[in-house]
Parts: structure tokens; C-alpha cells; sequence
């Protein structure tokens, strides 16, 4: 396994980039990780060498990098942290990850291991609203998207992300938890329906017994079974749109 951290530049700065990639002879396939609200972590990086052992250059983008260079411990967070860890994640906002996603894909097309074909995409928690974003807004780029237990993606907002749907192309993953105070029950009324109108090729699916959180084995809401069959989904739906 090879790993490595590029330092992206943005109209805002410089973004640190984690990213792995397997070693066989490349160039792989390219999968974007982006991150939850605790940010950058091992957690992460894990997940990131996970996608990668399968045959992908996997990249995963510190969205918080206006703010320096933060770090969570979300293990330890208390009041006061999870205040600061959502000050966070309230100053991201669509328009400007949309921004470093293309900073992001120019940098990565210096790079000898990482494929100039089509892209996958996979958004946890607070990311879901910018996977839905990117799909519709870099389409002839993404073609392969996840999004897990995903908010923000329909909103009353101008910018809500749903509204790219019809500019998708590819295949969409969509994994919620069965119980989930963070996602509205219309959520997934609306998506189903705004796919249906713009025949998106997308799967929307809620696993039960399951709470916010739940592919992350370092929380209680981690249901295992459940998180490796995302896994596996995932992994299936990106052999098919970009390793065809």
C-alpha cells in the first residue's frame, strides 16, 4: 500500500489531502472520501485504505482546512468540543467543497497513479449533502456516488442538493439508518421521487436497527453487519462504473 499527503491549492488556501493507493502497477481508478463532522482521523484513514486495497487511488480532503489544520478527538468530546466540532461543520457550505472538489481533481490529475477516468464518491453524515452536490455538479467526473446516512441533501434551501438530479450520471448508493434524528422521514419520500421523475439510477435503502453513525466501528451506533453490507454495495457499485 502506498500513502502519501498532497497539499491541494485553493482559491482559500491549502488543502491537505490524504491518499492511498495499492501497489500494483497503477494508474487506479479515483475514489473521493468525504469526511463527517469530526474531520480528519485513523478512522478515516482507514476507510480510505480500505477503498484502496480494492483497486482504487483513494482520496480524502481536509474540508476544514480554512480553519487550520483541525483535529478531533470525537471519543472525548464534550460539550464544549461537539459546540466547536458543529461550528465546523456549519462553516462548510456546498459551493465552497464544490470548489476544492475541482482544486482537488486538478491536482489530481498530476498524479501518475490516479486514473483520468471516471471517479467515485463516498460522503458520511454531514457529507451527503456535498457526494448529492458533486454528482450533479462534476458529472462527466462522477459517475459512482454513496452517501451514508447523509443530511443536508433535500432542503428548502436555493443550493439543495436534490436539485442536481437531473444532471446525474451513473449509479447512486444511498444507505440511512432506520432511526435517525438528523434525517427527516421525507428525505428519502423525496429523493425516491425526484430519482423516479429524472430516471437517476439510484438505490435508496434503510437498514434496520440501525442509528446515525452506524458504519463507524469506534461508536456505540456501530451495527456491523449492517456497515459491511454497505461496504460491500459500495464496493459493487464502484466495479461497475469504474472498473467496466
Amino acid at each position: 500500500m502506498n500513502e502519501q499527503h498532497l497539499h491541494v491549492s485553493t482559491a482559500d488556501g491549502e488543502m491537505e489531502t490524504f491518499v492511498a493507493w495499492p501497489d500494483d502497477p497503477g494508474p487506479f481508478p479515483v475514489v473521493v472520501l468525504y469526511m463527517d463532522a469530526p474531520g480528519i482521523r485513523e478512522e478515516l484513514r482507514g476507510f480510505t485504505r480500505r477503498i484502496a486495497d480494492q483497486g482504487y487511488y483513494c482520496a480524502l480532503p481536509d474540508l476544514y482546512y480554512r480553519r487550520g489544520r483541525v483535529r478531533l478527538d470525537r471519543t472525548s468530546l464534550d460539550e464544549g468540543g461537539r459546540k466547536k466540532m458543529f461550528g465546523h461543520m456549519r462553516s462548510l457550505s456546498n459551493a465552497g467543497v464544490l470548489a476544492d472538489t475541482g482544486s482537488l481533481l486538478g491536482a489530481l490529475r498530476g498524479q501518475a497513479a490516479a486514473s483520468d477516468g471516471p471517479k467515485g464518491c463516498i460522503g458520511y453524515c454531514m457529507s451527503g449533502q456535498f457526494v448529492m452536490s458533486v454528482a450533479g455538479t462534476y458529472a462527466e467526473d462522477f459517475r459512482a456516488t454513496v452517501s451514508c446516512y447523509g443530511v443536508g441533501i433535500v432542503t428548502d434551501e436555493t443550493d439543495t442538493p436534490h436539485r442536481l438530479a437531473p444532471n446525474v450520471k451513473g449509479e447512486m448508493f444511498f444507505a440511512f439508518a432506520e432511526q435517525d434524528e438528523w434525517v427527516a422521514d421525507s428525505t428519502l419520500e423525496t429523493l425516491r421521487k425526484t430519482f423516479a421523475e429524472h430516471g437517476v439510477d439510484a438505490a435508496i435503502d434503510t437498514y434496520p436497527g440501525t442509528g446515525h453513525g452506524f458504519c463507524f466501528p469506534e461508536r456505540d451506533a456501530y451495527v456491523e453487519d449492517a456497515a459491511e453490507d454497505v461496504w460491500k454495495r459500495s464496493f459493487e457499485v464502484f466495479a461497475r462504473q469504474l472498473q467496466a
